[in-house]
């Protein structure tokens, strides 16, 4: 074990992501050296920053605390911390199933996990030699920020309010600070992140300013690539999309959560948004931002969800070609709206087999649409180093869940840095290219 080190193990979304990297930065000034690699954990201490979304990432999240446990046991951790939304929600429970835990924590009081542990020994508080002015736990040329907390959408399968609270947005100049300091500190891509981002400002400002505040982040010096992440189909507002069209440092590239199409189950889920009015928006984004990617996120498997609603849902996703999509199927959440007024009535079986079959037809399409790059030119980010390659990312792919572009590593690239790379082959879901010059 190393003496004053702490790991913190992130699970779940990049907003968890934000709260870990605010933790370490705390944990920085106490004098605690934080290191970030769950497969190689070496500190005296570990704090686990957990997931409740859905019932795979709880068990992911307890399955990671046991694994804990287990090296505390053996001898090989002194003390573990557990935070964040699981614990939010099932703080008791977790107590008494895991009393090997040191404490357990929520998502919003990890201030009183500072102070139950302390500076760290032997030093006087002072920060780590370690520290920088802004502790991530991304490569140094890319960053999250979160514009604010909360949802006030009331999804009925979404248990992400009664863990996260009301929608609670950040003043702007606060984050165009964070920007500011962020592009000092050399980050050049900036991932915009909360779980309703087309709210943004109704809070505090009463209306909505996403459009005011994006066009504000892209007119700071310094900042090459935003991207726009968990958008809501409800009340768009078509402003943005002006934003995005009159600045190219805006990558064009929108994640808008849509979960179903047809308009039995888009009711069900309380969605708040018809089939046409769906439709209606994609075709006025694609209109409006020619060549977008739009990435989208879709339920199978919901209460009474039919055989006619699936085979709807699939003939959507064959019009609506989405560049980048995810699935998954319904697990019941207890509080949700599903839970207390649902039957959940669809077999298990049912929902793998629509899962399997809907990610078939998107992996035709992840193959066609990364086919039709070939030959063309990218403005290009490299992330990182595997191998004989270079791994970068054009404007159309948010670090970790979308595609990337392997390079071969014939010649020398600066991680972090742009170069304009030509397609040159495709995978199903990655690229293949060679450098042409840098940007």
């Amino acid at each position: 074990m190393k003496k004053n080190q702490i790991d913190i193990v992130t699970m779940g979304c990049s907003k968890n992501l934000v709260d870990s990297e605010r933790l370490v930065r705390k944990f920085q000034e106490q004098g605690y050296q934080c290191v970030s690699n769950p497969d190689r954990p070496a500190g005296e201490i570990a704090v686990i920053n957990t997931c409740g979304f859905i019932e795979a990432a709880k068990e992911e999240s307890i399955n990671m605390i046991l694994d804990f446990v287990q090296r505390k046991q053996n001898g090989q951790l002194g003390k573990l911390f557990v935070m964040g939304c699981l614990s939010q929600r099932y703080q008791k429970e977790l107590e008494q199933e895991i009393p090997e835990v040191d404490r357990f924590y929520g998502k919003f009081n990890y201030s009183q996990l500072l102070s139950d542990l302390g500076p760290a020994e032997n030093t006087d508080g002072a920060p780590s030699s370690r520290m920088k002015r802004w502790s991530r736990l991304t490569p140094s040329h890319y960053a999250y920020v979160k514009i604010a907390e909360g949802c006030d959408r009331h999804c009925a399968y979404c248990a992400i309010p009664l863990m996260t609270g009301k929608h609670v947005s950040r003043p702007k100049e606060d984050i165009l600070d964070e920007i500011r300091q962020l592009v000092a500190d050399g980050v050049k891509e900036f991932q915009i992140i909360e779980q309703e981002l087309t709210y943004y400002g109704r809070d505090l400002y009463g209306k909505g300013l996403i459009a005011e505040l994006i066009e504000d982040i892209a007119n700071v010096p310094g900042v090459e690539w935003i991207r726009l992440h968990y958008a809501y189909p409800n009340q768009f507002p078509m402003e943005l999309l002006d934003v995005m069209a009159r600045h190219d440092n805006i990558c064009k590239y929108l994640d808008i959560a849509l979960q179903h199409i047809s308009d039995h189950m888009l009711s069900r889920m309380h969605r708040h948004v018809t089939k046409q009015e769906t439709i209606n928006l994609l075709q006025a984004i694609r209109a409006r931002i020619p060549g977008i990617y739009i990435r989208t996120t879709l339920m199978v498997g919901f209460c009474g969800e039919t055989e006619e609603d699936f085979q709807e849902l699939l003939e959507f996703v064959k019009w609506a070609r989405f560049e980048r999509m995810g699935a998954f199927t319904y697990s019941e959440e207890e509080g949700t709206e599903s839970a207390l007024h649902d039957h959940d009535d669809v077999p298990e079986a049912v929902k793998q087999q629509r899962l399997d079959k809907l990610m078939l037809v998107q992996q035709h399409i992840s193959e066609e649409t990364e086919a039709a790059q070939i030959g063309k030119v990218f403005k290009t980010i490299i992330d990182r180093k595997e191998g004989k390659y270079y791994v970068g990312r054009t404007e159309f792919s948010s670090p970790e869940v979308d595609p990337e572009v392997l390079i071969p590593a014939d010649r020398r690239l600066k991680i972090g840095s742009f170069y304009q790379v030509r397609i040159t082959a495709s995978e199903e879901f990655d690229l293949y290219g060679e450098v042409i010059t840098n940007q």
